[in-house]
């Protein structure tokens, strides 16, 4: 029963993730801005993730199922990686950014690539504990949410908004999220397996209210201005 409870929640948070995608690719499409690719690659390496996750928990899994946690973990770190360094070029202001964001968006792109086939074509490439390998991912993931909050909190203080105040709560629930599952693959505990996935559709509600309302704010402002 729990397990297809987890199943129903995955496939939430893989919508939210999906829609959040749909709202985070309008600043890009806006500005035209490169580095702002990021955010929605970020929520839809996020969305993916938990579809991922969907599969890996059904019940009656197919035999690929290893291969689903796999990807799984890797693309929840992507989504991660992607979202922290977008926050970091959006402050940067040397002249070299552009270029820089290319080269390691390119990078990402390439290990993306590589880790996806060294998954699919196993056993060529002997992987090494997925355990092991959870645990170190969870830790990378807790400190770029963390990084996260911190720089959603300090632009927040650069320019208070009403809205922008909970994006930083956003973060430290996917943080906590994250710890969560830590704790899980540490000593099995079905009360922070179940915390995690519950602290984590927290979070994503709490960007997509964010998104909505912005989204909201700015129609209005483009229908006065019209006229």
């Amino acid at each position: 029963m729990i397990t297809s409870v987890l199943v129903v929640i995955e496939a939430i948070s893989a919508v939210l993730g999906a829609a959040l995608t749909v709202f985070m690719i309008k600043p890009y499409l806006y500005t035209g801005e490169k580095r702002y690719i990021g955010l929605p690659l970020g929520f839809a390496f996020l969305s993916i993730s938990y579809i991922f996750q969907g599969i890996a928990l059904s019940p009656g899994a197919p035999p690929f199922i290893e291969d689903m946690k796999w990807l799984h973990l890797f693309t929840q770190a992507y989504a991660f990686i992607f979202l922290a360094v977008t926050y970091y070029f959006s402050k940067q202001t040397t002249r070299g950014k552009g270029l820089l964001w290319q080269i390691l968006f390119s990078i990402l792109i390439i290990v993306i690539l590589f880790s996806y086939i060294a998954v699919s074509i196993t056993p060529f490439f002997t992987l090494p504990s997925y355990k092991s390998v959870d645990e170190y991912f969870r830790s990378f993931n807790i400190i770029f949410a963390l990084y996260l909050s911190i720089s959603t909190l300090r632009s927040h203080a650069l320019k208070p908004d009403s809205k922008t105040i909970w994006a930083p709560l956003g973060y430290i629930l996917l943080a906590f999220s994250q710890y969560s599952f830590l704790i899980w693959s540490l000593d099995l505990s079905m009360a922070a397996f179940v915390g995690a996935h519950i602290l984590r559709l927290m979070g994503l509600l709490i960007f997509l209210y964010i998104s909505f309302e912005t989204f909201r704010i700015s129609s209005s402002v483009i229908v006065k201005k019209r006229a």
